[in-house]
């Protein structure tokens, strides 16, 4: 059973810090892109960030540029995402994906399987 279980997200405060972590388990992602979309409240899902598998890679949506940095430890099996300078629009049910096809890194469709979400919030 393939599985991404996100932890780490939270209440916090505008200005400040969460880490997210995605573990991976009943497979390892050998050769797969990793990456986060999120999704607010009676909005589509968007793209956040993603990560290639030898990390050579990274790609950000505009709205986070220098405040996301998405990270991965492949002996760990596990995807981070380090967030700060927080916005209350960051506000979101962060998702975990992988996938290994080919295309656009901010399709949603492109990604195999998926993680259950992990609620941020950010007060202002």
């Amino acid at each position: 059973q393939v599985q991404l279980a996100e932890s780490g997200g939270g209440l916090v405060q505008a200005g400040g810090s969460l880490r997210l972590s995605c573990a991976a388990s009943g497979r390892t992602f050998i050769g797969y892109r990793m990456g986060w979309f999120r999704q607010a409240p009676g909005k589509e899902r968007e793209f956040v960030a993603a990560i290639s598998w030898r990390t050579v890679y990274t790609y950000y949506t505009d709205s986070v540029k220098g405040r996301f940095t998405i990270s991965r430890d492949n002996a760990k099996n596990t995807v981070y995402l380090q967030m700060n300078s927080l916005k209350p629009e960051d506000t979101a049910v962060y998702y975990c994906t992988a996938g290994d096809s080919a295309g656009t890194v901010s399709s949603a469709g492109l990604y195999d399987y998926w993680g259950q979400g992990n609620q941020v919030t950010v007060s202002s």
